[in-house]
């Protein structure tokens, strides 16, 4: 991105953005929020066996050196002093878990990815163990116990990986989120790197007890995790270390984030009941809850929005997380090969305008919110020899929405107040039917944010505001306002609640479609002889079994 010699007035600041499609690194003007560059390099994801999803910590680490370059090199070319970035931001996927040696700093295996399903029995194995109280783990947490969280990945790495066991065992082993892995890398590794992590992506681990916001022992003792392996739990805005390589060497890392705590953020939501929907290759949906804490009675999570400094209160949120949204449009196009770009899919459905009464569970990695059905998997039902591919590509997109509708039902019975419109973000949300269709099947205004890197602006807010960095205030009469987009409901109340009362049926359809024993066996007999678990009824009434085998970011 081009930048105008204006962009230099102020000091900057820069953000990471770590996914687990690509990585990305923004700079921002801290006094007016004006984007001035950018820079993204796509990553590699691995599939050993089929449901497990692993990436490289060390090409994640590179990605982020070369982003940051990169995007150095832009500022260089329009004439900005690269000296005017007076501190950096980390905003990353979250969930997805590291171990590595502190002695060498060489990770002790992949990264395990948020979206890894080998944990099912592992989950099944603790659901056993879990005391009298069956609320043991989530009145602690706000969790579920599910193969989403840090604490079931890290306990398969300790049962099933000896490498991990013997660093354990002689001192060795560091765990950490990808926040923590980068910034331990960055600010100097074996040679005094900090193991740290915020309080966004500690509360993801399910090792963390939201209320005294530290780790807690008795989760630790229940998943077997030595506590020594842990990183310190810091607020989401302070210095963290410096930079000591590449091209901002000596600059502070000052903010940390959880990409959705940080696309809150971002969207400004720092208000009791202000909510936002960040469309990536998942969806997830965060309402703030102010300095309370608020369990769902409807399957959603309890979170931390942020601790925007270490003597700030901590806010708190409920959040409905979908596992695949803009997934679902990748599919399309790696596995089904209906589209070459994910952009053709909009076309597709404006084509049509209309599913045809096709309906699409996209439940690859089974269902999250407000659900938590780890047998589920992808459908397709309501087809006829009339429906065509622009047809499937029209009921991906309202799939997509459907399941926001069902996690905002249960946020507003939740909250007891109906939210009044919802703010989004995302890279989905350059979709105009996307954005239509949401607005028609929620039936309340959807307004989106002219400027959509609302995750790095979270991060770079934090990191500016930083104390001892100072250049980016927080007071509200400071914030710059945020140009929005308003899409208003077109359809009639009663199409949008048939049309959703139609989409639970073929949810329902999508459940109890994985019937093994142990989800972690891929020769498991009942899918032997299909090509994963995949099936079409010769009625052409349904397509089910669908599996994600290509996953994107959070």
């Amino acid at each position: 991105m081009a930048a105008s010699k204006q962009t230099s007035a102020g000091p900057l600041v820069g953000a990471v953005v770590q996914g687990t499609n690509s990585t990305r690194f923004l700079v921002f003007n801290s006094q007016t929020a004006e984007l001035v560059c950018t820079h993204q390099v796509e990553l590699t994801q691995e599939y050993p066996k089929e449901g497990w999803v692993e990436q490289d910590p060390k090409e994640i680490l590179k990605s982020v050196y070369e982003c940051i370059a990169k995007a150095c090199e832009k500022l260089a070319e329009v004439n900005i002093d690269i000296s005017n970035i007076k501190a950096i931001g980390v905003s990353n996927q979250r969930e997805t878990t590291v171990v590595w040696d502190k002695f060498t700093g060489d990770p002790l295996y992949n990264a395990v990815v948020w979206l890894d399903l080998r944990t099912q029995s592992t989950v099944e194995t603790l659901n056993k163990k879990i005391p009298g109280n069956s609320n043991f783990v989530k009145s602690k947490t706000g969790l579920p116990l599910s193969t989403y969280f840090s604490a079931v990945k890290l306990r398969w790495m300790l049962d099933n990986l000896r490498p991990i066991q013997k660093a354990v065992e002689e001192g060795r082993a560091m765990f950490g989120t990808i926040d923590s892995w980068l910034i331990w890398c960055m600010t100097g590794g074996v040679n005094g790197g900090i193991h740290c992590t915020d309080v966004t992506n500690a509360c993801r681990t399910m090792l963390f007890n939201i209320h005294s916001l530290e780790w807690d022992k008795d989760l630790c003792d229940f998943f077997e995790i030595p506590m020594s392996i842990l990183p310190n739990v810091c607020s989401s805005s302070e210095i963290y270390g410096l930079i000591t390589s590449g091209a901002l060497e000596g600059v502070p890392i000052s903010g940390c984030l959880g990409d959705q705590s940080a696309a809150l953020v971002g969207q400004m939501c720092f208000h009791e009941g202000q909510a936002k929907n960040t469309y990536g290759t998942g969806c997830f949906l965060l309402c703030n809850t102010g300095q309370k804490c608020v369990f769902s009675e409807h399957g959603l999570l309890t979170t931390l929005a942020y601790k925007l400094g270490k003597n700030k209160p901590v806010f708190y949120a409920l959040e409905g997380s979908v596992a695949i949204a803009g997934a679902v449009i990748r599919w399309l196009r790696d596995n089904f090969e209906i589209i070459t770009t994910s952009g053709e899919v909009e076309n597709l459905a404006r084509e049509v305008g209309t599913s045809y009464g096709c309906y699409f569970v996209p439940a690859f990695s089974g269902l999250y919110a407000p659900y938590w059905e780890p047998s589920a998997r992808g459908i397709i039902c309501g087809l006829t020899q009339f429906t065509n591919k622009c047809h499937i590509a029209f009921a991906a997109l309202e799939a997509v929405c459907f399941q926001t509708r069902e996690i905002l039902d249960a946020m507003n019975r939740d909250c007891g107040i109906p939210l009044s419109h919802l703010q989004v973000d995302g890279g989905m949300t350059n979709n105009r039917i996307l954005m239509q269709l949401q607005a028609d099947i929620l039936h309340i205004p959807v307004v989106k944010s002219v400027m959509p890197e609302t995750t790095a602006l979270g991060a770079a807010m934090a990191a500016g505001a930083a104390e001892g960095i100072n250049v980016w205030s927080l007071e509200p009469e400071d914030l710059s306002a945020i140009l929005m987009e308003r899409y208003e409901p077109q359809i009639q109340a009663t199409e949008s609640e048939i049309r959703f009362s139609t989409w639970k049926r073929a949810v329902m359809k999508s459940m109890g479609w994985v019937t093994a024993k142990d989800p972690e066996n891929v020769d498991n007999p009942v899918f032997s002889c299909l090509p994963l678990g995949f099936f079409i009824v010769s009625s052409m009434t349904l397509l089910i079994g669908a599996r994600c085998v290509s996953t994107a970011e959070e």
